[in-house]
């Protein structure tokens, strides 16, 4: 070494006996030649247990062979390496860990011409214990709430902060139910149950395992922490008294040799949601600066999972409302067999409709409301109703949905997504048995599959009509076609063709493969379908079966008269006949009335021809009259002045149900009774209420 002013040796020797840093000379032999007495890791060591030994022998709590293989990258390569982290345990305390930024730098001029090495180790623990608690934090923040589940987060949550920020976690969360309407605020009673829902590692000895549910031991610092709602750092050691509450279960805890746990209170809006407890048996125990990380990590994720409750709870509540706002058992109807399958797992707007109609007719209604939530099934039940109640107006399918369409619209502008977006899809079919003929039209809605008796798909074009409640007056165009008895009619929504990956008409064929064995029983079918075409869980879906009949002829009886007041009597004497054929006499003197009346208001304000025809129909009899005006009668109290004006009345009080249906080129007053006794008025007794002779030609 050349000299200078001061003088190298007085340079070093105030550096070796000062520097805070670790200083280190090797020699040739990479054994440790001079050191600094002063730095951390080695302070009150003597110079025996440091000179002369290689750096495996004086650290060998740090990770196996790093800084062995350091030195040999400097030795082979020759260039300094600088601010290198390693970690481990401190050769004065082992009970310390060390985090170390290591640099070396070779020594060329050693004498045997051998290079040896300086080394300079700065103890940075603290600066990097922050920067390691910053890191977790960000992994909490990233990796958690990814989902609205309560339980998903929880393990989320144990991942991030294990094995980064503790040796094992668990989350117990308050077992009253991930629904329950509302938690009160503040702390919970101490004998609440807690229901362990994640834990890690997945191999760690634990004293509940997933799913457990039980209070906590009292006194602990578990119920500390649940009674004044304060995080907790507690140092154990296996003579503390509370580790005597529950012996049996914390054993875990004393065999795994645990010495520090955080408990923190998962809190949000002043409300307890539950526990999370970390523990450290094999690192550091837990220092104050680890308190407020534990307690930002349960914030974060409590916020998630009082989301998760909410969502869940708004989900139970819309699903319970939309399965209120579904029909309840469908009666035995003559014009189809039905079934159904009513998934509500998104909680959206995913609706089905039979409704009976007159004639024997059925409408068959499936819809999907956009959105989810509670909105979307109040909106649900509005459609529905809406459906329903102009359906049983008897309108013309395509007259329907235009009305329902302005309904929707309505909607939107009230509460809705906003004028012009869409409020839902529909579709609407009905069959008539006695015709059987079959209608179908759609609003923004999947096309019903049409499968023949035999199995064999029906390519069935039904004319795409735009979305309900996207305004300007749509035109739904219907399509009609004649089904043979035995055909099946699937409508759905798209939540049951999604779940699969496949979409559009891949989906399609594949639905109707599955429903090709038209002859197994339909709510078979049903469930078959579910299982082949796996609808997502987080979308609704519904499946409406039908197989439909045909009304066998013999129960249906059509006569054409011309427009005449003369015809009223042979109508009543054919109504006879037909009553008498059906063994159904006793009907005939009121059904006589109702024809009489009806046949009487068609020849006066209607136009010829009239058509009269009668249905039987369990345990009903249908009577219909048909005349070419579409004028509607009006029913009206006659004054006790007026000579007419009564006969709507008389058939209103003579029926089970009466109304008016109406089609292109006609109209048709339709009356049903019911064939039980009791179920109308006597008709003798309600003449003379009226005071109307019985002439048999009213």
């Amino acid at each position: 070494m050349t000299g200078d002013p001061i003088g190298d040796t007085a340079v070093l020797n105030a550096l070796f006996a000062n520097s805070p840093q670790g200083l280190f000379v090797f020699d040739s032999e990479q054994r440790i030649a001079r050191y600094n007495p002063a730095g951390r890791g080695v302070r009150g060591l003597s110079a025996e247990d440091v000179v002369g030994r290689r750096v495996e022998e004086l650290a060998p709590g740090f990770e196996a062979g790093e800084l062995q293989r350091l030195i040999d990258e400097v030795l082979a390569t020759g260039e300094p390496l600088r601010g290198r982290l390693v970690r481990g345990r401190s050769p004065s305390d082992p009970h310390r860990t060390l985090a170390v930024e290591v640099s070396l730098f070779p020594l060329h001029d050693l004498g045997d011409g051998r290079p040896g090495l300086v080394g300079v180790a700065e103890d940075v623990t603290e600066r990097q214990a922050a920067a390691d608690r910053l890191a977790v934090l960000s992994e909490v923040h990233a990796a958690v709430g990814s989902t609205l589940d309560a339980r998903t987060t929880a393990g989320e949550l144990v991942r991030a902060l294990v094995p980064a920020f503790a040796d094992a976690a668990t989350v117990d969360l308050l077992d009253d139910g991930v629904a329950a309407a509302e938690r009160p605020a503040g702390p919970p009673p101490t004998e609440v149950p807690l229901r362990r829902v994640s834990f890690a590692p997945p191999t760690a000895e634990v004293s509940r395992r997933e799913g457990d549910s039980r209070p906590m031991p009292f006194p602990t610092p578990y119920t500390q922490v649940l009674n004044d709602l304060r995080a907790r750092l507690v140092r154990v050691s296996s003579d503390d008294p509370w580790l005597s509450t529950d012996p049996e279960g914390f054993a875990p805890l004393v065999r795994a040799g645990v010495h520090a746990m955080i408990v923190v209170p998962l809190t949000a809006r002043n409300t307890v949601l539950g526990l999370l407890t970390l523990y450290r048996h094999r690192t550091d125990a837990f220092e104050e600066a680890d308190l407020d990380v534990a307690r930002q990590a349960a914030f974060a994720a409590s916020v998630h999972m009082d989301n998760a409750h909410s969502y869940r709870r708004e989900h139970t509540v819309a699903a319970a409302r939309q399965r209120r706002l579904q029909p309840g058992a469908i009666p035995q109807l003559t014009a189809v067999e039905t079934a159904h399958v009513y998934l509500p797992e998104s909680a959206g707007g995913d609706w089905f409709d039979v409704v009976p109609l007159s004639g024997t007719r059925v409408a068959l209604v499936v819809g999907d409301v956009s959105g989810h939530g509670i909105e979307a099934a109040a909106t649900m039940g509005q459609l529905r109703l809406a459906v329903r109640t102009l359906a049983l107006q008897d309108l013309e399918t395509d007259e329907l949905l235009t009305h329902l369409d302005e309904v929707a619209a309505q909607l939107a502008d009230a509460s809705g997504p906003g004028p012009g977006a869409p409020v839902a899809t529909c579709a609407v079919t009905v069959y008539n048995p006695v015709s059987r003929h079959c209608t179908m039209v759609r609003a923004g809605h999947p096309a019903p599959v049409v499968i023949d008796p035999d199995g064999a798909p029906r390519a069935v074009e039904v004319p795409q009509g735009p979305p309900l409640g996207t305004g300007g007056g749509h035109v739904f165009t219907p399509a009609v076609l004649e089904l043979a008895p035995g055909t099946l009619l699937a409508l759905h929504t798209n939540g049951l063709t999604r779940g699969n990956g496949e979409e559009g008409d891949a989906a399609r064929r594949r639905l109707e493969h599955i429903l090709a064995s038209t002859t197994r029983p339909l709510q078979e079918l049903c469930d078959t379908a579910v299982y082949h075409m796996a609808p997502s869980r987080h979308d609704d879906a519904v499946l409406l079966l039908a197989r439909t009949r045909a009304l066998p002829p013999e129960h249906v009886a059509d006569w054409t008269l011309p427009a005449d007041a003369s015809v009223v009597g042979t109508a009543r004497r054919l109504v006879d006949r037909q009553l008498a054929a059906w063994d159904l006499d006793d009907a005939a003197y009121t059904t006589g009335l109702v024809v009489s009346e009806l046949v009487t208001n068609a020849i006066r304000y209607g136009k010829g021809p009239v058509r009269l025809r009668l249905i039987r129909d369990r345990g009903r009899l249908l009577t219909e009259v048909t005349d070419a005006s579409s004028a509607s009668p009006h029913l009206r109290r006659a004054r006790e002045s007026d000579e007419g004006g009564r006969g709507l009345f008389i058939v209103m009080r003579l029926s089970t149900h009466w109304g008016v249906r109406h089609s292109r080129h006609d109209k048709t007053i339709w009356s049903e009774q019911r064939l039980d006794a009791g179920s109308a008025p006597d008709a003798a007794d309600l003449m003379d209420a009226f005071d109307v002779p019985d002439t048999g030609e009213l």
